[in-house]
């Protein structure tokens, strides 16, 4: 069974449109919820389209995102890149497991992300965030089904013609 070739374009603009809903502003009690979309359509990508997304592209992506949203300069490109390392590392085994376990997976990852982020913080001097913010890895894992189904049918269009 062939799958349709997909669109080249859908790549930037999902991470452009990931960059953007990083800056959508949250009301106070919501902000410790927001997932980090880019570390998701960053997965989603290297998972299934490893050729077209590596570290490089990961590297870029996190210098654009720390320059848009303030903070550390280089904190979220570590992030991603280590992210993109450990996704290309076992993209093998990732990209065949049940949503239900890919789920599992891509939460361990943006938990270890929070980790990252936390340590950056610390070794820097910045303050940490509060404890509400570890919530946000959960809401990512429960996103990530309908984001990748989402990115799935924008990429490939309709199947039945």
């Amino acid at each position: 069974m062939s799958r349709l070739r997909d669109k080249p374009w859908v790549l930037p603009v999902s991470v452009v449109l990931a960059l953007l809903l990083g800056l959508l502003p949250l009301p106070a009690l919501l902000q410790p919820l927001r997932p980090y979309w880019l570390a998701l359509v960053l997965a989603y990508w290297v998972i299934e389209a490893p050729d077209r997304v590596g570290l490089g592209i990961a590297f870029a992506s996190g210098v654009v995102a720390d320059l848009l949203y303030g903070g550390v300069l280089g904190e979220q490109a570590l992030r991603l890149v280590m992210l993109t390392f450990i996704l290309q590392r076992f993209r093998a085994r990732i990209r065949f497991f049940p949503m239900s376990q890919q789920m599992l997976a891509i939460g361990g990852l943006l938990f270890n992300d929070r980790i990252v982020s936390a340590v950056v913080h610390i070794v820097v001097g910045e303050p940490t965030l509060p404890w509400s913010y570890w919530w946000a890895p959960l809401l990512g894992m429960a996103l990530w089904p309908l984001l990748f189904v989402l990115l799935d049918a924008v990429r490939f269009g309709r199947r039945g013609r």
